[in-house]
């Protein structure tokens, strides 16, 4: 972890480097969040950047939320995800489903992009396997601009956990309030 001094004292391409894949596969994120340095805090931050990506002209946050993979997707099963979606995506069991269970996120991974054109996203931190079910099909009820907004806030919510991850709330040396 860093801290906050150390993130705003950043050069701007170590910065852009660091939190190149916070927002996934779209390092342009980090290079706009960037310019609004000095941060007062992590949550600053994380503002910063969902900002940023709301503030995104529609066809970039399309493609940022195209970017994102599917749960327990093919790139899940031939390793090819983003070491923190490898991560989030193994903390909510999704790397251990049984074969029933792979079958029905296909199932729902496969409906849900023929219906709204993206990936479903679920910020999987924290989440049971079946929260994560139960949203899946709550969601393929919705009409497509509330999912596009839905998926959205979902990225924003991953950004968030992925700075929160990486960036220290507390000053180096400092001790935790009692």
């Amino acid at each position: 972890m860093m801290s906050l001094a150390e993130v705003n004292a950043m050069a701007a391409p170590d910065f852009i480097a660091c939190f190149s894949d916070v927002a996934e596969h779209a390092p342009w994120v980090a290079e706009r969040a960037q310019t609004r340095r000095p941060f007062v805090s992590v949550e600053a931050i994380i503002a910063a950047f969902q900002a940023v990506i709301r503030q995104a002209p529609e066809a970039e946050r399309l493609r940022l939320i195209r970017a994102h993979p599917d749960l327990a997707g093919r790139a899940a099963i031939a390793g090819n995800l983003a070491e923190a979606s490898r991560k989030e995506q193994a903390g909510a069991g999704l790397d251990r489903l049984t074969p029933e269970e792979f079958a029905r996120f296909t199932d729902l991974n496969s409906r849900y992009r023929s219906r709204f054109g993206i990936p479903f996203i679920f910020a999987v931190k924290g989440a049971t396997l079946h929260q994560i079910l139960t949203s899946f099909a709550e969601r393929l009820g919705n009409d497509p601009e509330t999912e596009h907004a839905t998926a959205l806030d979902q990225v924003c919510h991953i950004v968030g956990f992925r700075i929160a991850d990486q960036v220290s709330p507390q000053p180096p040396g400092s001790l935790p309030c009692a």
